[in-house]
């Protein structure tokens, strides 16, 4: 006879099937992350790569719309254009000192005034000036005396009363007084004084017509001596001034003593003057390798010193170069460029180099097209297109 179950059998049943289902979740569990592990640990799936278009390329509907122009050729010497410096030159400025030292009691000129040569620049009072005056009159008063004694001495010698070497030495003492006149006279003019004006005031003149382009020296300034002083004023005649110029190594060859350039103004863009090379540099400047290119330029008024220029060097041997509309080269970004056409209707936007202005509102193109290619008449017309589109 069949034995009915407990409740004490029941319930171990019960806990041994809550077990066996504990583990079948744990080992499921296992199974699902080492299969997520293979998944991780396989070789990832191929990049898929989207190649882009050509950048240079456009496409606009009806390209037959935009006409077409063809490069002409330009006969140009090749050009080297560098940055410069206007300056005064050297053999043409001229200091201004005092020879006596003291204290400025009039000042009479300023910096950027034009002066004119022996106008009255300074007035400068000096005890130099009294000290010399003083050399001046004791040598005068000597020179009196040691006269009156020569006349006497001739006067004795012509009736026998004394010897002729009394004679010669009081001659001596007359020349000797007659040079200590004339140094100190010569030291009064030195000093900007003189004998018929005994003061203690120094009048300083402009030694040279020109402009005052330094001053260092203002009123009630003390004036020292030439050992360690710097100029009262600076004269500089800017009829004829220099323009300083770096010239990089590399383009050396295209510059030749004796040679003209052009200078281009920024504030005045419509005057080109003309300036001859007087020197080039023998050294190099270490930090930028470049040599200095000194032209000397006539000056009509408007060049100041300091001022930035551009000087032009043109080459002598003459180069072909290609020329279009100027309206077929687009300003973009600082650069110069041109549509060409392409194949399917599409054009192609390229670099150039842009020249000069020439008549007939061409532009010359130094690099990046030849005579005979052919480019997009109008390249802003073409550019506000693509972008609306």
């Amino acid at each position: 006879m069949r034995r009915a179950p407990t409740r004490s059998m029941t319930r171990v049943i019960a806990r041994d099937f809550a077990a066996v289902a504990v583990l079948v979740l744990l080992l499921t569990a296992c199974g699902k992350k080492e299969d997520a592990a293979d998944a991780k640990g396989e070789a990832p799936p191929p990049a898929h790569v989207e190649h882009e278009g050509d950048a240079t390329l456009v496409k606009v509907d009806h390209p037959d719309q935009f006409p077409l122009a063809t490069a002409g050729k330009h006969s140009a010497a090749p050009e080297l254009s560098v940055t410069g410096v206007v300056n005064p030159d050297v053999a043409r400025t001229v200091p201004v000192i005092s020879l006596a030292s003291g204290r400025v009691v009039e000042i009479n000129a300023r910096i950027g005034d034009t002066v004119k040569k022996g106008q009255l620049l300074l007035k400068v009072q000096s005890s130099d000036i009294s000290s010399a005056f003083s050399d001046y009159r004791k040598a005068v008063v000597a020179e009196q005396l040691t006269k009156v004694q020569l006349d006497r001495s001739k006067t004795l010698y012509e009736k026998g009363a004394i010897a002729k070497k009394d004679l010669e030495v009081a001659q001596s003492a007359e020349d000797s007084a007659l040079v200590d006149v004339e140094t100190t006279t010569e030291r009064l003019k030195l000093l900007g004084s003189q004998t018929s004006h005994p003061t203690g005031i120094v009048d300083v003149y402009a030694p040279a017509t020109g402009v005052v382009i330094e001053q260092n020296v203002t009123a009630a300034a003390g004036v020292k001596t030439l050992d360690n002083s710097p100029n009262l004023f600076t004269i500089a005649d800017l009829s004829v001034v220099w323009i300083i110029c770096d010239v990089f190594e590399n383009d050396m060859p295209s510059i030749r003593m004796g040679e003209y350039a052009d200078i281009h103004l920024a504030a005045y863009p419509a005057t080109v003057l003309k300036g001859r090379i007087s020197n080039i540099g023998a050294v190099l400047d270490p930090s930028i390798r470049a040599a200095k290119v000194r032209l000397e330029v006539p000056n009509p008024g408007m060049l100041r010193v300091g001022m930035f220029v551009t000087a032009t060097f043109h080459g002598a041997s003459q180069e072909i170069r290609a020329t279009v509309p100027a309206t077929a080269v687009l300003h973009l970004h600082d650069r110069d460029w041109v549509y060409m056409p392409a194949e399917q209707g599409q054009f192609r936007r390229v670099e150039v180099v842009g020249g000069l202005m020439l008549p007939g509102k061409l532009q010359e193109i130094v690099s990046g097209l030849k005579p005979g290619d052919q480019v997009v008449s109008n390249a802003l017309v073409l550019q506000n297109t693509v972008e609306q589109q």
